[in-house]
C-alpha cells in the first residue's frame, strides 16, 4: 500500500511543480509590468462617448489617470464619487482623467451612468484593445497614474488609497 501512495505522491508532484512555476511566472510578469518592464504608458487611443478620439500621445505633457471600470463593478461604483472629487480638486492644476469602460459593459449603461452622474472627466468605451495595450487589464477597477513624460507612476488594482494618490498627484503636478 505504501508503494502505491508513494508512486501517486510522486506522480502529482510534477503537476504541482508545473502549477507553481506557472503562478510564479505570472506573478513575475505582473510585477515586471507594474514596476519595471512597462515604465511608459502604451500608445493607445481612447474613443470617448462623444465619438471623439484622444490618444496617450495627445496627453503627453499632462499628468493623467486612466481608470478601467464597469457599471457592473461594485467597487467601481463605490469609488466613482471619490474619483469625481479627486478630479475636481486637481483639474485646475492640469490633471486629466479618462474613465475607460470595459468592452463587456453595455454602452447604454455607460452613457446613462455618465449622464446621470454628470461625470466631469472624459469617459471612453473600450473595444478591448486599450485594456490589452495597458497590460491586458481584466480586473476592475484598475487605474494608472501617468506623469507628464508618459511614465506610469503607479498602477492600482482595486480601490486606491486616495490619501496616497493625492500625495502622488500633488508631486506629479508640481514638477
Amino acid at each position: 500500500m505504501s508503494q502505491i501512495s508513494a508512486s501517486v505522491s510522486r506522480s502529482t508532484n510534477p503537476v504541482r511543480y508545473v502549477a507553481l512555476v506557472i503562478v510564479a511566472a505570472a506573478l513575475a510578469g505582473a510585477g515586471y509590468f507594474a514596476f519595471g518592464g512597462q515604465q511608459k504608458a502604451p500608445d493607445a487611443t481612447f474613443t470617448l462617448l462623444s465619438g471623439q478620439k484622444i490618444s496617450t500621445a495627445d496627453l503627453k505633457g499632462k499628468v493623467y489617470l486612466v481608470d478601467f471600470w464597469a457599471t457592473s463593478c461594485e467597487t467601481c461604483m463605490k469609488e466613482m464619487p471619490q474619483w469625481i472629487e479627486t478630479y475636481n480638486r486637481f483639474k485646475g492644476q492640469g490633471l486629466e482623467f479618462v474613465a475607460v469602460a470595459m468592452n463587456y459593459d453595455a454602452p447604454m449603461y455607460v452613457v446613462n451612468y455618465a449622464q446621470t452622474r454628470q461625470l466631469p472627466f472624459m469617459v471612453a468605451m473600450d473595444d478591448g484593445s486599450v485594456a490589452k495595450q495597458f497590460g491586458n487589464v481584466q480586473l476592475t477597477p484598475t487605474t494608472f497614474l501617468i506623469d507628464k513624460n508618459g511614465k506610469i507612476l503607479k498602477r492600482y488594482v482595486g480601490e486606491p488609497e486616495f490619501a496616497e494618490l493625492d500625495q502622488l498627484l500633488s508631486k506629479a503636478l508640481s514638477t
